[in-house]
């Protein structure tokens, strides 16, 4: 049975973790089977996003803690789960995850790493690792101290404790809550709606979100201003004003 279930609506890669048995756990396998998906879409010109997703009782429990107990430090530094982290990171379409159940640990690290989260009525969100004698690894820290605030984020990592997807849409981790069995429904529609935009408009529109993150302000708008004009060179702005104004649907080439 494979571990990660790959299927296409129109221009929407939908990927299912499937380790129902671990709670969907992320183990290096899946990382990588993740990863190699992602790295796919990224070339394939038929694929505009991507919805990542579990099912609906865990979206992932967190990493497969059988696969990380007998680590030692080299063990850990060798590890290859940090560039398999980054792979997926690295991905220039845009990400949705649609987030049933428990998202813990490394669960909650990849909902923070995609574009936009939607979540079931049912999903909670928390990064228990301190309760293990350790401490989040995969960009818990960092990703969800700018997703939700430091009080909260430092309450969560420090505490352990998770919290509902109420709480998750209020401090900004979420985008929408809907009932669990739509939960993907809905996020894939979504993806098909972002999907029909401009690739290179979406591709340059993801990277100054994500820069915003890491830069300062004056940085940022630079770097907006740049991939904005760089844009005007495109076949696809073109089409999307010529669209616009004769009142049509755009046909976008990424061009």
């Amino acid at each position: 049975m494979s571990e990660l279930l790959i299927t296409q609506h129109d221009r929407v890669l939908l990927l299912t973790l499937n380790r129902p048995q671990a709670r969907n756990a992320l183990n290096n396998a899946l990382l990588l089977q993740l990863a190699e998906a992602l790295e796919a879409a990224a070339q394939d010109a038929d694929i505009g996003a991507c919805v990542i997703t579990g099912d609906e009782r865990f979206f992932a429990a967190g990493a497969d803690l059988n696969e990380m107990a007998d680590n030692d430090l080299v063990a850990t530094l060798n590890d290859t789960r940090p560039q398999l982290w980054a792979r997926i990171d690295a991905c220039k379409k845009p990400l949705i995850a649609a987030v049933n159940g428990y998202a813990l640990g490394a669960g909650c690290e990849l909902a923070l790493l995609c574009d936009i989260v939607m979540a079931g009525d049912n999903a909670r969100f928390g990064l228990p690792e301190i309760t293990l004698g350790i401490m989040p690894g995969a960009g818990g820290t960092q990703r969800l101290i700018r997703s939700v605030g430091k009080s909260l984020a430092s309450k969560m990592v420090l505490s352990g404790e998770s919290i509902d997807a109420q709480r998750a849409l209020q401090a900004g981790l979420v985008s929408d809550i809907c009932p669990p069995a739509l939960t993907v429904e809905y996020a894939v529609k979504l993806a098909t709606t972002v999907a029909g935009r401009s690739p290179l408009a979406l591709q340059a529109a993801k990277q100054a979100l994500r820069q915003s993150q890491e830069v300062s302000l004056h940085a940022g708008l630079q770097l907006e201003r740049q991939l904005f004009t760089l844009l005007a060179a495109t076949d696809d702005r073109a089409e999307g004003i010529a669209a616009f104004r004769e009142k049509r649907t755009p046909t976008f080439k990424g061009r």
